[in-house]
């Protein structure tokens, strides 16, 4: 080989070395959907038994950040009526520190009795839909307020 091509496949094995470095980095720092957990959602209220029209409930779920490095997040919660319309959407956001636990909570007053699904998410952010953690599903039967 003349000096030229040997100097051209030096620069082409080089720079395959270099690009196959920066990829592992990238996907090293990327985070997974088992990175971040989402698990033990509930409904905490004043009356633990039943949740009541136009009484407040908070929806809890733990949050932990199983990576060596910050995570931005935010956290998502849905509720759909019977009729699978949503009534209620909110999020907080919010930064988790290396392998810290956080138990984000949203309040939520509902309007009417019946069922409803609670849908909670962790994304990176509310612009950037990319899941950090499998959603969760909770019911909740809203009963009429007792006078």
């Amino acid at each position: 080989m003349d000096r030229l091509s040997q100097m051209l496949q030096k620069f082409a094995m080089i720079a395959v070395f270099f690009i196959c470095a920066m990829s592992s980095f990238a996907f090293s720092y990327a985070a997974t959907i088992d990175d971040s957990v989402l698990q033990d959602a509930k409904l905490v209220s004043d009356d633990d038994n039943t949740i009541q029209v136009d009484n407040q409930v908070m929806i809890v779920a733990d949050l932990s950040n199983g990576q060596d490095r910050d995570q931005k997040f935010a956290y998502i919660v849905q509720i759909h009526n019977e009729n699978d319309i949503v009534v209620s959407l909110s999020w907080l956001t919010g930064n988790l520190s290396p392998y810290q636990t956080f138990s984000p909570a949203q309040s939520w007053t509902p309007t009417q009795a019946g069922t409803y699904t609670v849908q909670i998410f962790v994304w990176e952010s509310v612009d950037s839909p990319t899941p950090l953690s499998r959603p969760l599903l909770l019911t909740v039967n809203v009963a009429e307020a007792e006078i």
